[in-house]
């Protein structure tokens, strides 16, 4: 068993420091293989294997993302489960505060380095999305809904999960046959089919993934609803015309908090006064930059706002915040569905990219569900309205009167199964 006198002063020191910075979780540090240095005063749950004195250093100025690409790169390596480590530490980040001065500075300088211009998003959201189709539908689910799902009960699948998140937002919306609905932001496009399929309206979906919207066109196509649905290649910023509704599911946080006033000024300049809404985004409890290691590896120019930055897309327009849902122990289940389907094909994944990616992207998954279990992060819906809007309900019993088309497609999902 490896001791203490692997160590020497300074690599002790670094140590301490790093865990110290995070809020001294029960780990202990195994140094190229012979030293070991504890978290004081708590049990040893877990191991991180540290390869040398330059990795230390690194964990010392910047925990998160050393760990980030140490893990993904296979120079840092984990004894124990990677979630509940990932929750360990969050939590105790949490408690800890702001991390330190380095990571804070290059967190800051990121924000700079990837803002969301027209050109810049374009590039951010092509680094991920466009990675391929057939990536996501290894692990997604078969309509590719790569948002939080929502979750009845417990013994809900991910599949049925996913059909009643679309129709909880298009409750919350109250969509009326004949309406037009513009979303922005519609990933592969299965919430705008589900609309215009279900509840009879027309739908103008924006998107600036190329391989999204080529998906979401033949798609559209093979549905025979390519006359209801048109799927647009183009930014946010380009919507116009005007809509009796604006759906956004999924896409604010790829805005950047800088945008939101211009975001806000699109959704009044296409609803005006008396439409109505829905914004769905992943955020936070309380204003704080994202993870600088998911917008360096994995999602470049990601934000997700606290409930106090969204005020800016509806005050400065005079639009009505009618409804607030948390549904952050949804995204949970949802990406324990997903990292079980991930590391069913990790084999096939690693095949498709190399083992670099496949670690990397376990991080993701597997950190990104640590942080809705202790509470890092939340998953937030509001549904709004122009001040002059008229279709605002007494109650929220519309939201659990599920409409017969519906229940037909599900009653067909569960004989299939």
């Amino acid at each position: 068993m490896p001791t203490n006198r692997g160590f020497s002063s300074i690599e002790k020191w670094l140590v301490r420091k790093v865990q110290s910075s995070v809020g001294n979780p029960p780990c202990e540090f195994v140094l190229g293989g012979t030293g070991v240095a504890s978290a004081s005063g708590s049990a040893r749950r877990f191991q991180l294997l540290v390869p040398d004195r330059q990795t230390l250093v690194k964990l010392a100025l910047d925990p998160e993302v050393a760990f980030g690409d140490g893990y993904a790169d296979g120079c840092i390596e984990l004894r124990g489960d990677l979630v509940e480590f990932l929750e360990t530490v969050l939590g105790s980040i949490l408690k800890a505060g702001e991390g330190t001065w380095f990571s804070r500075l290059r967190s800051r300088w990121m924000e700079w380095w990837n803002q969301n211009t027209l050109l810049g998003s374009r590039e951010n959201i092509h680094r991920h999305y466009d990675l391929s189709n057939d990536f996501y539908q290894l692990w997604l689910d078969s309509r590719m809904l790569y948002t939080c799902a929502y979750f009845p009960n417990e013994s809900t699948s991910l599949e049925e999960a996913q059909l009643a998140k679309m129709d909880h937002v298009c409750r919350k919306v109250q969509l009326q046959r004949g309406e037009r609905v513009v979303d922005a932001g519609c990933g592969w496009g299965a919430l705008a089919l589900h609309m215009a399929r279900h509840y009879g309206v027309t739908v103008r979906a924006f998107n600036i993934s190329h391989e999204q919207i080529a998906f979401a066109r033949e798609r559209a196509r093979r549905e025979g609803l390519e006359r209801q649905v048109e799927f647009v290649e183009d930014d946010y910023r380009n919507i116009s015309g005007k809509w009796d509704a604006f759906v956004s599911v999924g896409m604010i946080e790829h805005v950047g908090k800088a945008n939101y006033k211009e975001l806000g000024r699109v959704i009044h300049r296409a609803i005006g006064d008396t439409g109505r809404g829905l914004v769905h985004f992943i955020g936070r409890n309380f204003p704080h930059t994202f993870s600088p290691w998911i917008r360096k590896r994995i999602f470049p120019g990601a934000h997700a706002p606290a409930l106090s930055e969204t005020g800016d897309l509806f005050e400065p327009w005079n639009l009505s915040v009618l409804d607030v849902e948390n549904i952050r122990m949804h995204y949970a289940r949802t990406l324990e569905h997903w990292l079980s389907r991930f590391e069913v094909n990790a084999g096939r994944i690693s095949q498709m990219f190399d083992a670099n990616f496949v670690r990397a992207w376990r991080l993701y998954l597997a950190g990104s569900l640590a942080s809705f279990r202790v509470g890092a992060l939340q998953l937030f819906q509001i549904v709004f309205a122009g001040a002059q809007c008229q279709q605002i309900p007494w109650t929220r019993a519309h939201l659990y009167e599920e409409p017969l088309p519906v229940q037909r497609e599900r009653k067909w999902m569960t004989a299939a199964r």
